[in-house]
């Protein structure tokens, strides 16, 4: 199942029944799960390690060196879960010892042509991130979160669990969970990803609530910090408000207005 024109370093690590495409390089501190399809010309460096049944196709750049003046060649990882699908041009940074050593992305994910993942992001799992969108440095996305194509988001941000963000937009603070972000260039918080939470088995009563938490947030006039409380007395009705509650807590830059 490995292509005899694959470049494989002696030191890599290879499961049983993944697949290795002609022309592609994988070297030393490598470990590959099993069932993971790798397809021609895809260089991954270590440290990596990649789980079971990714597939990866042409092109791809994996665990290379993170782009930060502070890299001094340490040891820091990329580490990719089971079930992903990395497409075209991809390119994954490892993580840098300031940041925690490692860039982390779970299972279940999608990855468009040409994403950029820089050091020491965290990413969950069921994430689609579409083509040309980019994560700078220090990024954590939570799980179902959406990226529209030719997206940009600024180093640190968080983006919250099954929200939503438009095509084209530059994200410079924080993303709450089931937002849906739009409005061009900057952006905006416009509503509730109500698409999503459907599909993702939310009931009609909980989007209900949501709705009414959304609009605590962003049209009542209150401070993030007395709305948090409001968001807070919702939560022993409707146990889905927590997650937004403790995003906020959390956030350190602010959120999206």
């Amino acid at each position: 199942m490995i292509d005899e024109r694959a470049v494989i370093d002696p030191a890599a690590k290879v499961a049983d029944g993944a697949v290795i495409g002609p022309w592609t390089y994988i070297g030393p501190d490598v470990e590959i799960g099993e069932g993971t399809q790798i397809s021609s010309h895809v260089v991954i460096k270590g440290p990596t390690k990649i789980g079971k049944n990714n597939k990866i196709y042409q092109f791809a750049s994996l665990g290379e060196e993170p782009q930060d003046l502070k890299y001094a060649e340490e040891a820091t990882l990329l580490e990719i879960g089971d079930n992903n699908v990395i497409r075209e041009y991809c390119n994954f940074n490892r993580g840098t010892v300031q940041g925690g050593n490692v860039t982390k992305i779970g299972n279940n994910n999608l990855f468009m042509a040409n994403v950029h993942i820089a050091h020491d992001c965290i990413l969950g799992d069921h994430i689609v991130m579409a083509n040309n969108s980019s994560l700078a440095g220090h990024v954590d996305v939570k799980d179902y979160a959406r990226f529209s194509g030719y997206i940009g988001v600024h180093q640190f941000c968080q983006i919250g669990e099954h929200s939503f963000i438009s095509h084209g937009m530059l994200i410079t603070k924080d993303v709450p969970p089931f937002v849906l972000a739009a409005g061009g260039r900057h952006s905006q918080a416009t509503c509730i990803n109500s698409v999503g939470l459907e599909r993702n088995g939310y009931s009609s009563e909980a989007i209900k609530k949501i709705k009414i938490a959304f609009k605590i947030i962003y049209r009542r006039g209150l401070s993030l910090q007395d709305a948090t409380k409001e968001l807070e007395s919702m939560v022993a009705e409707t146990p889905e408000i927590q997650i937004l509650v403790d995003f906020l807590q959390a956030s350190k830059r602010g959120i999206i207005a």
